[in-house]
């Protein structure tokens, strides 16, 4: 009977053994698959994965968005950090259970770290790299401590002192000699004009210019003496600083191909590899780390099967972009598009739904021998592009077959409606261009802003440049190019303002920009999906940017007429 008890005990052991293992393993695995806390049983799934560059979050997403951020509220270490701007992703997932949970992640790291237990692990630890990187750093450090020691040097500083003091003297030397030959000049023609003899004077004269160009070899020799010993000691320094910018870009490359990024059908590419056919050629700094290629990467890793997926902002808005705490935004391009192209290759995933519904065709306002106006409707190109989508430019072609010069004379965002003007002949285009070059057209725009505006006038000025990490975005930068808007409060309708809007000068997204912006409006286009507060991107439910090119003012190239057009909006 013993024996058998004994048996049955560690039966019992080791079951409970298993159990606690059991435990362990699903406690952990709970710590980044997070379940639903609200009942989400009503809610149908979507048909399609979320086309991450332009997208309207699902409710499901949205309610894992707000589950992140209340749990974020029970980490008040976090918040100082978190109130000044931090980029956050959650993913929908489906389960080996069939079931529904998400995973949450943060863009870049968090508190010094990125590894915290609520959510996903980075594709690769910047903050804990390998041996290499150390060993990298290391060599690095050295070659900074060895440019360092030469450059504070007691030769090099000796060296560089006699150089300044050499090119100084040399001025000071030629400076006076100038005055000297000058004051020479002075006397020859007090003399001339006293009728003294003239062959003696032009040789007075050639003897200063000999003198002078004598001191200028003297002068250049002696500075060269010194620049070739100056020289001598920086090559080196020269050298080093040209090893240590090709070490690291050794290293970066080296730290690149340690992201080794899987898609949809377990392919693995490194990010190397990703942004090789890129104009860049290489990938930008933060590549990776964004919440994006964080949660899709873990949840292929795991099996888990993608549902939905959103990134949301929380705290300010960086000084020159535009973030509103709590929006959602669409995976930055710069950084996100090439690895995230790759990611989503085996998934069905929703077509890009600015190429998903037609546009409407032009509506013709004017028409002559010599120029066209239209009304550009919403979600068609000016020019044609790479996506396929229709674009007034392919419109004007098809109905006007003969042109063969140029007719694009301005261009609208692909979301702006409004009023076009098109040419018909090259100096009708060219003349037309030139008007707008010099700013002799006034352009207005309608648009619907989210929020009260309170001033009814006023004038908006914020320097613009593009964000490169993030194109097309335009960002708010001192060193920007000068944009000036002029606008005017129309009406209040509800909780949003009908504004009208003069450009001063034309930027590449300004309206929607200086709207926007907290140093601007603070009060974004409704349906602005890069600069707005929400996605709105279902155009077949309304759901438009709302800015017009609602009036338009030029000079007719031909009959030297002001033309004034006006068209309001569908809005």
């Amino acid at each position: 009977m013993r024996p058998l008890l004994q048996s049955y005990d560690i039966y019992i052991i080791c079951a409970t053994i298993l159990s606690v293992i059991c435990i362990f393993v699903l406690e952990n695995i709970s710590k980044m698959l997070h379940r639903f806390k609200h009942d989400i049983s009503n809610i149908e799934r979507p048909k399609l994965f979320t086309w991450p560059f332009h997208y309207a979050p699902h409710q499901l997403s949205v309610i894992a968005a707000e589950e992140v951020k209340n749990f974020l509220a029970t980490h008040p270490e976090w918040s100082e950090e978190i109130s000044r701007g931090k980029m956050f992703g959650v993913l929908v997932v489906e389960h080996s259970e069939g079931g529904l949970g998400y995973l949450a992640a943060f863009s870049g790291n968090l508190a010094g770290s990125n590894n915290h237990e609520y959510f996903v692990p980075p594709i690769y630890d910047m903050l804990q790299p390998g041996d290499f990187f150390r060993r990298g750093e290391a060599e690095i450090t050295a070659i900074n401590q060895r440019i360092a020691e030469l450059t504070k040097g007691e030769a090099y500083t000796l060296a560089k002192r006699d150089l300044e003091h050499t090119r100084a003297d040399a001025e000071r030397k030629l400076s006076e000699f100038k005055r000297v030959v000058a004051e020479h000049k002075a006397e020859r023609d007090r003399r001339r004009a006293e009728g003294e003899n003239s062959d003696i004077l032009i040789l007075e004269s050639q003897r200063d210019n000999a003198d002078m160009q004598r001191l200028k070899r003297q002068l250049k020799e002696s500075v060269a003496k010194s620049e070739e010993h100056f020289n001598r000691l920086n090559s080196e320094i020269a050298a080093l600083k040209l090893e240590r910018q090709q070490r690291s870009a050794a290293l970066q490359n080296q730290i690149f191909e340690q992201f080794r990024i899987l898609n949809g059908r377990g392919e693995i590419k490194t990010l190397v590899e990703l942004f090789a056919p890129t104009a860049q050629g290489i990938p930008p700094a933060g590549a990776g780390e964004c919440a994006a290629p964080k949660l899709l990467q873990y949840a292929f890793l795991k099996g888990y099967k993608p549902i939905a997926m959103a990134e949301f902002w929380q705290g300010a808005s960086p000084r020159g972009e535009v973030r509103h705490h709590g929006a959602f935004y669409p995976a930055c391009i710069g950084k996100c598009k090439p690895i995230l192209t790759h990611m989503l290759e085996g998934l069905d995933v929703e077509p890009n739904p600015l190429e998903a519904i037609a546009p409407a065709e032009p509506r013709i306002l004017l028409e002559d021998k010599h120029i066209i106006v239209i009304d550009k409707p919403c979600g068609m190109l000016s020019v044609e592009g790479k996506s396929g989508v229709r674009s007034v430019e392919q419109w004007a072609r098809e109905r006007y077959p003969d042109v063969t010069s140029p007719m694009i004379v301005h261009r609208l965002d692909q979301s702006t409606s409004g009023i076009l003007v098109l040419a018909k002949d090259k100096n009708t285009h060219k003349a037309l261009q030139e008007q707008f070059i010099r700013r002799s057209v006034s352009k207005r725009y309608t648009a619907i802003v989210e929020g009260i505006v309170t001033y009814g006038i006023g004038i908006i000025e914020l320097p613009m440049r593009l964000d490169y990490d993030n194109r097309p975005r335009q960002m708010v930068a001192d060193d920007g190019k000068s944009a000036v808007t002029e606008y005017r409060v129309l009406s209040y309708e509800g909780e949003r303002t009908r504004v009208e809007f003069t450009p001063i000068t034309g930027r590449t997204h300004q309206l929607r920009l200086h709207s926007a912006h907290h140093r601007g409006l603070n009060a974004p286009i409704v349906g602005d999906n890069i600069y707005g507060r929400e996605c709105n991107t279902d155009l077949k439910d309304g759901h438009r940017l709302c800015l017009h090119a609602s009036r338009l003012e030029f000079t007719h190239p031909v009959t030297k007429e002001r033309i004034k057009i006006e068209c309001a909006p569908e809005f």
